[in-house]
């Protein structure tokens, strides 16, 4: 696999239609996942090694973008979303690898422009549900 472009990995967002529309004017995107592990290390552990719970914990996934507030569709969504605590379904696309679906809060948004400059954004997004990932299929040859 070659290397990707960074504005191909996409933050898209539900419409009221369950159609997903590109999250506009993002300049930068992360995402993260994170795995709680359960300690059930004990005094006859091997050699006081730590031992983990198999498939315990909780999982989470973390999303966040900054870019150029460009007042489209997709930021309405989000301002909506964000005001009524909503959750909404999001789509994360990463470029020939797959994507990632299912429910996310909007925990943080965050707007801010200089006197000379563009007004940007910000927003956080925290996994509220179970994801599923789903592989893109390969590019033709």
């Amino acid at each position: 696999m070659s290397a990707q472009r960074g504005k191909d990995l996409l933050v898209k967002i539900a419409d009221d239609d369950g159609a997903f529309v590109t999250v506009a004017g993002l300049r930068a995107r992360r995402l993260a996942f994170n795995a709680e592990s359960v300690d059930i290390t004990h005094a006859e552990s091997a050699n006081r090694w730590r031992e983990l719970l198999d498939g315990a914990g909780i999982k989470r996934a973390s999303v966040a973008g900054r870019g150029l507030f460009k007042d489209a569709a997709s930021d309405a969504l989000m301002r909506q979303n964000f005001f009524a605590g909503a959750i909404a379904n999001f789509q994360i696309v990463i470029p020939d690898f797959g994507a990632l679906e299912g429910p996310f809060q909007i925990t943080n948004l965050e707007f801010a422009g200089e006197h000379n400059g563009e007004v940007t954004y910000e927003f956080s997004l925290e996994s509220a549900g179970e994801l599923t990932f789903a592989a893109l299929p390969p590019p033709p040859s």
